[in-house]
């Protein structure tokens, strides 16, 4: 029996009806729906709860929502190691590879074995204060970034990459990004599209104070650390733009590859350079 744990994205107008039609088309097929006793109770749907849906073992997550939720499933099935699919009722759609059109027919090549897993890497972030051990973060698929929080003010941040200091930057902030995350933050401050098959990580300041800034590739096993000498206290190190924590000037944020990568659903009817175009409504 194939155990497939849903998560759906509470926010989303379309998300009772997109569950409805999943649980309709699983109902008579070996398959274990399970979501969490939460979600079972605002979607008025008690028989598929379960107590502690992140202690069940899985064969599969399918996320209902847009991107950002499929990021935060990856997030939170990380240790698992399970693959996630993505039914998308956001607005892009990168990750998510199941539109509305196509969930009936998706939801049977997934029962047919029809489909192949994507690895997609995945960022760990650390901070170090003075005199103290490095201290874990979190995880991020798209992007780590340091940003300045409510403050007007620039930040004054120092790059090193594998011990040796490279820059320094007067900007708003700097995101560390997968390929993955290329389409995302590091997309709308000018860093390049860089298809996910590479395995890469991209640094991207954010609005630089100078013209020599420019965003840079570099190889998935650099370490990076960013050293944070701004005077101002409102600094903040964000998780794929969901999870945040505030820093202080004085703070070292480390971010190196994650020893396990996201698995993500995809199907063979989608192109990568398609995706592109259309989402992002490029012309012929």
């Amino acid at each position: 029996m194939m155990r497939i744990a849903v998560f759906p994205n509470r926010d989303k107008e379309d998300a009772p009806n997109v569950l409805a039609r999943i649980f309709r088309f699983f109902r008579d097929k070996d398959v274990r729906l399970m979501t969490s006793q939460e979600d079972a109770a605002f979607f008025h749907c008690e028989e598929y709860g379960v107590p502690d849906i992140d202690g069940e073992p899985m064969d599969m997550a399918l996320s209902v929502g847009g991107d950002g939720t499929l990021l935060g499933v990856c997030r939170r099935v990380y240790e698992k190691n399970a693959p996630v699919c993505g039914v998308n009722i956001g607005t892009f759609g990168f990750l998510a590879d199941i539109e509305l059109t196509e969930l009936e027919a998706k939801l049977e090549k997934i029962l047919r074995g029809e489909y192949h897993l994507e690895e997609r890497m995945v960022i760990s972030g650390f901070v170090q204060s003075e005199g103290q051990k490095e201290r874990f973060l979190g995880n991020a698929v798209n992007d780590v970034v340091v940003t300045k929080g409510g403050a007007a003010r620039m930040l004054q941040l120092g790059l090193t990459v594998n011990g040796f200091h490279v820059m320094d930057y007067k900007a708003d902030g700097l995101i560390v990004s997968t390929a993955t995350g290329s389409t995302a933050y590091s997309l709308s401050a000018g860093g390049p599209l860089v298809n996910p098959k590479i395995k890469a990580l991209l640094l991207t300041p954010i609005c630089p104070h100078t013209f020599n800034a420019r965003p840079i590739v570099m190889d998935e096993d650099d370490e990076i650390k960013i050293d944070v000498a701004a005077l101002h206290r409102d600094i903040m190190v964000t998780f794929d733009g969901q999870d945040s924590f505030h820093i202080l000037p004085g703070d070292v944020i480390i971010v190196r590859r994650a020893p396990l990568p996201a698995k993500i659903v995809k199907f063979d009817d989608k192109n990568y350079y398609q995706t592109i175009r259309t989402k992002l409504l490029y012309s012929a």
